[in-house]
């Protein structure tokens, strides 16, 4: 195989990305990535030192987007919808990269700079200790679960249209509910179930 020319980081990014969108998560190696490249794994080698470098390499391409700043004459509860909408728009493009953003969370300088802008929003709206640890926790695990299920289970999907023609009399409840599911877009699905979350989190006294 030709030796390779030199890449950059963005270039292979874009190729592991390419791996993820098309074969899924499962798929992702050095191996896979390399051939997507036109060169050999050992080759890849050269720009990154194991799988973890890889990975970070793709946190930061999905996290390259985003935004992490907020107009401070919002309120703190349209603020944290805006901080998430933004990371779902960036994610869904590449769903199969959501594990690793959870994974890496931690790598990622504008990551951290997200979870560091969320955590002053929640503090100046008056979250503090144990309460602004939950907040923040539940607020992402709704993000990601959110994300997930849209990409797995979309309510438009075959599963969805296999509960509405159940019997209807085994499966009033179900049946009915899956046919308004049907629907319902996936906005709509996000945003309303993302406001549940914010009012039920509230404002501690």
């Amino acid at each position: 195989m030709p030796r390779p020319r030199s890449l950059t980081t963005d270039t292979i990014a874009a190729a592991a990305i390419a791996v993820l969108d098309r074969d899924g998560y499962t798929a992702l190696s050095m191996r896979t990535v390399a051939r997507e490249l036109n060169m050999s794994t050992m080759a890849l080698y050269r720009y990154l030192a194991d799988r973890d470098d890889l990975e970070r390499l793709i946190v930061d391409y999905v996290w390259a987007p985003v935004d992490v700043k907020v107009p401070a004459n919002r309120s703190w509860d349209e603020q944290i919808a805006l901080l998430v909408g933004r990371v779902r728009t960036a994610a869904k493009a590449h769903p199969e990269a959501v594990p690793l953003l959870l994974r890496h969370r931690q790598a990622s300088a504008r990551s951290v700079a997200w979870i560091e802008t969320m955590l002053g929003v929640l503090a100046d709206a008056g979250f503090s200790g144990n309460a602004r640890v939950i907040a923040q926790r539940t607020i992402v695990n709704y993000l990601v679960g959110a994300i997930q299920s849209e990409h797995l289970s979309a309510l438009d999907g075959a599963g969805t249209a296999a509960l509405a023609a159940l019997p209807r009399d085994e499966f009033p409840q179900l049946r009915e509910t899956a046919r308004i599911a049907s629907r319902l877009t996936p906005d709509t699905e996000f945003r309303r179930g993302l406001a549940i979350v914010l009012n039920g989190l509230g404002v501690p006294d």
